[in-house]
């Protein structure tokens, strides 16, 4: 049973960091992160209330839920590579997502606004990742929860995993 809550928690799996990350990887990652909103959108298009109500597993988020998580979570991470581009190895600041998952504006308000702002804030964090030198991509920040310093060309891969992460959940949110 515990092997089948993991599977519906991680779909595609967990995050695994290569151990060297190469142009061309860093390339398709930043695709993944570019065609998310197009893909989110795809994905949803056809759903009414009541499906963004479904969830990809018992006490899992519902699609609801879930786009509206990706709409704070995107917004935190580019604001972590902004401060990691402007500043020497800040800690960042953690968020309780699960907290914030609970909070109106994700529970109930409408997706339209973050699929706004997935759309946009992608546009600009495409843009910027595709304009960034290999020294400024070996710049990091320290998250606090575990002393981990992370480069910003594993956070690019962090984010693809986590763009790619989140569709599955929709998609066998959509089957139940």
């Amino acid at each position: 049973m515990e092997i089948y809550i993991e599977s519906l928690k991680y779909p595609i799996g967990q995050f695994q960091k290569p151990g060297y990350i190469t142009k061309e990887q860093l390339r398709e990652w930043t695709k993944t992160i570019q065609c998310f909103p197009n893909k989110l959108n795809e994905e949803i298009k056809d759903l009414t209330e009541a499906d963004l109500q479904k969830q990809y597993r018992i006490n899992g988020w519902t699609i609801r839920q879930i786009i509206n998580h990706c709409a704070d979570s995107h917004m935190n991470s580019l604001i972590r590579f902004k401060l990691a581009l402007t500043e020497e190895t800040p800690a960042i600041k953690p968020y309780l997502e699960n907290l914030w998952a609970e909070l109106p504006d994700s529970k109930d308000c409408s997706i339209e606004s973050s699929l706004k702002i997935l759309t946009g804030l992608h546009e600009r964090w495409v843009y910027l990742l595709e304009n960034l030198s290999e020294a400024q991509l070996e710049k990091v920040f320290l998250h606090p929860e575990n002393n981990e310093r992370i480069s910003l060309k594993t956070n690019v891969g962090i984010y693809a995993w986590h763009c790619e992460h989140h569709l599955a959940h929709i998609k066998l949110a959509k089957q139940n």
